[in-house]
C-alpha cells in the first residue's frame, strides 16, 4: 500500500495556525489535500494533526488521524498516523505547499516501487550563488544512480579553485518531500538523532548514517510554500495564474 500523509500542526513559532490560513478562501491544508488526492499512485491520503480545528477543516476531504502534540518531529507524526506495515510505502507531503505537483508524488512512489531503496526525495537545480551560500537552502550531492551521497547546509561540493560552476550539474537544492519504506521508517524514528544530524539539523542524515539509501528525483521547479503571512499573496497570485 502507498500512503500519503500530510502532517499538520497548529503550533508554529513563525506562523501559528498556518494550516487554516485562507488561500483564495480555502484553508491552506485543504489545497494540499486536494493536490495529494490527484496523485495516481496513492492508495490513501490522510492528514496527521494534533488540533481539532484542523480535523474539522479537512473532515470529509480525506482521512484524519489525531496525533499527540508532543511528538519530536513531523516524521514521528507521519509514522504514528500511517501505522505502516514493513512493505508499505509512506510519503510525507509537506502541509504548507498548496502548489504541490501530484506528478512528483507519483514519481517518488514509482521510484520506491522500482528500487530497493529505503527512502526517496527530490531536488532541483541551484540557480544562484546566493542560494548556494544560504544555510537555509539544503544542498544534496548525488551518486551516479541518482541516489543521495550526502546533504549539507554548506555550499557543497566545494570548488577548491575559483567560483562554483552552477551549470556543471553538481549543485542541487533539496526539496522537503520524502518517501519511506515502512520498515525503515520504523527504524528511523526508533533511533535517536546522531551527532551528524544534530550538527546540521538535517534529519535525513540519520537515514544515511544508518546505512539507508535515499533515491532522488530531479525536478526543475523548487516549489512555493507558505512559510510566512507574506507568502500568502504570492501563492494566491500563482494559483490564479494557474486557473
Amino acid at each position: 500500500m502507498i500512503i500519503g500523509v500530510i502532517p499538520s500542526r497548529w503550533g508554529s513559532t513563525r506562523f501559528p495556525g498556518k494550516p487554516l490560513t485562507p488561500i483564495l478562501g480555502k484553508p491552506l491544508v485543504r489545497w494540499v489535500v486536494e493536490a495529494a488526492k490527484r496523485s495516481q499512485r496513492l492508495d490513501r491520503v490522510l492528514v496527521a494533526t494534533d488540533d481539532e480545528r484542523i480535523r474539522e477543516a479537512v473532515a470529509g476531504a480525506c482521512e484524519v488521524v489525531m496525533t499527540p502534540s508532543d511528538l519530536p518531529s513531523g516524521t514521528d507524526r507521519v509514522a504514528v498516523a500511517a501505522k505502516a506495515g514493513p512493505d508499505d510505502i509512506v510519503i510525507n507531503i509537506q502541509g504548507d505547499e498548496p502548489l504541490m505537483d501530484p506528478a512528483l508524488i507519483d514519481a517518488l512512489a514509482e521510484r520506491m516501487l522500482r528500487t530497493g531503496e529505503e527512502m526517496a526525495t527530490a531536488v532541483c537545480p541551484i540557480r544562484s550563488l546566493e542560494q548556494l551560500q544560504a544555510r537555509t537552502v539544503v544542498k544534496c550531492v548525488l551518486r551516479a544512480d541518482d541516489s543521495a551521497l550526502t546533504f549539507s547546509r554548506l555550499p557543497i561540493p566545494c570548488r577548491r579553485d575559483g567560483e562554483p560552476d552552477l551549470s556543471s550539474g553538481l549543485y542541487w537544492r533539496h526539496l522537503g518531500i520524502y518517501a519511506y519504506r515502512g520498515d525503515f521508517l520504523a527504524q528511523l524514528i526508533a533511533t535517536p538523532p546522531c551527532a551528524l544530524e544534530k550538527a546540521e539539523s538535517l534529519e535525513q542524515l540519520r537515514a544515511l548514517w544508518l546505512g539507508g539509501r535515499i533515491g532522488v528525483i530531479r525536478c526543475e521547479d523548487e516549489g512555493v510554500g507558505v512559510d510566512t503571512p507574506a507568502d500568502v499573496a504570492i501563492v494566491e497570485a500563482l494559483l490564479r495564474a494557474r486557473n
